[in-house]
């Protein structure tokens, strides 16, 4: 495997936008990737998205999380009309930030942020209309009033919102088991694209997809997890019985207007190919 050391010239902006550009080229089940597009979203949206927000993440130490999230948010719909990385940019934006990414840095850089980050978050959160963020009442963007701290909301959506939980825990999810699972796949000699996908897999059966809840309600959400546990059952990864259940689950993702697609678990997955890329712990190519 080639030495993901080489990856150490790259800035801060470059890793997010790279990060960014890997999640959305791997077809992952469900996703936009560089082989199926959704009838209001492209790949294309996804790509210029990911240089979007390469300016915000490169100044993310030196400035405040709501002005590196209000940032990223504004320089992506100058270029791109419909709500691509607002997850992403969420996550992204305090794994920029710290200089150690591990949970006690992360959560303390998140203990710091104040009322203008909430106020600042909430108005990206406005400008991506996403319909509040885990449709709860103290962070819905349809409110005048924004909430006093960030982590006073994220706290009453972690039930139900994975973008939420990270800020709650100090990203534990990401880095104690997504990263580690495809740091796992690859070790067991899949590629990255393989690993990648079937570190998806695993992030969809343990944590049912908050966007396709959002969407569909929970039932539907834990019918994808148990969808994603049959691929993974079904036999050796990338095998012709793996394949075909994949090939199953991708299909019923994208029935119904694409309103089963997860897209808080692609989210999740950009953020671990971010750190993994910042730890040097994955190898891009």
């Amino acid at each position: 495997m080639p030495d993901s050391s080489a990856t150490g010239s790259l800035s801060i902006g470059q890793l997010a936008t790279l990060a960014c550009l890997l999640e959305v080229s791997i077809p992952k089940p469900g996703n936009v990737h560089r082989s199926a597009d959704f009838a209001d979203t492209t790949f294309n949206d996804f790509l210029i998205s990911a240089v979007a927000i390469a300016p915000a993440m490169e100044s993310a130490s030196s400035r405040s999380l709501g002005e590196t999230v209000l940032q990223a948010v504004e320089d992506t719909r100058r270029l791109v009309s419909t709500n691509t990385n607002l997850g992403m940019v969420l996550l992204l934006a305090p794994l920029a930030a710290v200089a150690d990414i591990n949970s006690t840095s992360l959560a303390g850089y998140l203990a710091t942020s104040d009322d203008c980050d909430a106020a600042k978050i909430y108005q990206a959160i406005a400008l991506c209309q996403p319909g509040g963020l885990g449709s709860c009442d103290a962070w819905d963007a349809g409110r005048s009033e924004h909430p006093r701290q960030i982590l006073e909301a994220m706290r009453l959506a972690e039930h139900r919102d994975m973008i939420a939980a990270q800020y709650g825990n100090g990203f534990a999810d990401v880095l104690e088991f997504i990263l580690p699972a495809i740091q796992q796949a690859r070790a067991d000699g899949c590629t990255l694209i393989e690993a990648v996908i079937h570190a998806h897999l695993q992030t969809m059966q343990r944590y049912p997809d908050s966007l396709i809840a959002r969407k569909n309600g929970s039932e539907v959400a834990r019918q994808s997890a148990a969808m994603a546990g049959d691929v993974l059952s079904s036999g050796k990864p990338f095998d012709a019985d793996y394949l075909a259940s994949l090939a199953d689950l991708d299909f019923w993702l994208r029935a119904d207007g694409n309103r089963r697609n997860p897209g808080t678990t692609a989210d999740l997955i950009a953020a671990a190919l971010f750190a993994g890329l910042r730890l040097n712990l994955i190898d891009p190519r």
